[in-house]
């Protein structure tokens, strides 16, 4: 076996371990094998604010990268983090994670905004889910000053911001009340997610500690109830944008499980939606490899985009 391989592998069983709150070294040891650093498109602005009442505080900016010419898509990207820790300027062995996926996306034509937000505690997650509607709207305003188009918006998000993305997608609520419109978005990349549908069984046998959404998500309404209002699946409804949901096979059985529950869900409400599962990747490594050509989850997520029509566009 040669050094290389030697590497790979051990990166790989290191990957495969490393639960879904504590990912740090995992990235670390999985840049140096999977990480490519994507070109710097034409335009990029780092920390703008989006929140007129904070415009200092870090969590509350966006970094924004853009392609040449007009009339391009842009992605709204939400870092992970299990609600708790994490930012969108994260980066592990050199390998700026969240960064990379903007520019990945601004080369390949699509206008991308990585954004910030305020995480628990002591806030609770209708603050984080505000954050990001307060951020979307905020690109719906300003996106057509770059170049690109408010009508063909799409969320995207992984771990803990794919619950956050999802969540703005399918509740008009959160958008409008930051005077945004859920109209132009286009469609939802969900990539290795959980708290889709927090009260399904099947995700705490499979093991997921119920305490850790609990302490998320349930404040001190451990009533019965807050399960439902942190949800995105009891949210949905038919006209909700297309989703992509992207999952891995080396991901735990709970991640596994609630990504098949949400495209169930949404097929079920009516929705389109498309599940994607990556032989040989895992909740850690799937982040890295949306930045690659030759990996799955980026060439799926460029094909969704361009490929996506956005009917409520003109509603």
């Amino acid at each position: 076996m040669t050094a290389r391989r030697r590497a790979a592998l051990a990166v790989a069983v290191t990957l495969a371990i490393v639960p879904l709150q504590g990912c740090g070294a995992a990235y670390w040891l999985g840049a140096k094998v999977l990480y490519n650093t994507a070109p710097a498109p034409p335009t990029v602005q780092l920390g703008v604010p989006y929140d007129p009442a904070a415009p200092d505080d870090p969590k509350r900016q966006l970094d924004l990268y853009f392609p040449a010419g007009t009339d391009f898509p842009t992605v709204v990207f939400v870092h992970g983090g299990g609600w708790a820790w994490g930012d969108r300027t994260q980066s592990f062995g050199g390998a700026d994670v969240y960064r990379n996926v903007g520019r990945f996306l601004a080369d390949h034509g699509i206008g991308a905004a990585v954004i910030g937000y305020r995480l628990v505690w002591p806030l609770d997650w209708q603050s984080q889910v505000g954050d990001v509607a307060r951020a979307t709207a905020w690109v719906q305003a300003h996106v057509a000053e770059r170049g690109g188009r408010a009508d063909r918006l799409f969320l995207m998000g992984h771990s803990a911001g794919a619950q956050l993305a999802a969540r703005v997608a399918t509740d008009p609520a959160w958008l409008a009340r930051e005077h945004g419109s859920i109209a132009g978005i286009c469609g939802v990349v969900a990539v290795s997610g959980a708290g889709y549908d927090l009260g399904d069984i099947e995700t705490y046998r499979a093991g997921f500690d119920p305490l850790y959404f609990a302490e998320r998500f349930g404040g001190s309404r451990l009533d019965g109830t807050w399960w439902r209002d942190a949800s995105v699946v009891p949210w949905l409804d038919q006209a909700d944008p297309p989703f992509l949901v992207i999952s891995a096979t080396g991901e735990s059985r709970g991640l596994r499980r609630q990504s098949t529950v949400l495209n169930d869900a949404l097929r079920k409400a009516g929705i389109p939606s498309t599940l994607v599962t990556v032989r040989g990747s895992s909740h850690e490594r799937i982040i890295l490899e949306l930045s690659r050509d030759d990996k799955t989850a980026g060439p799926a997520t460029l094909s969704f985009i361009r490929d996506t029509p956005c009917p409520r566009a003109s509603s």
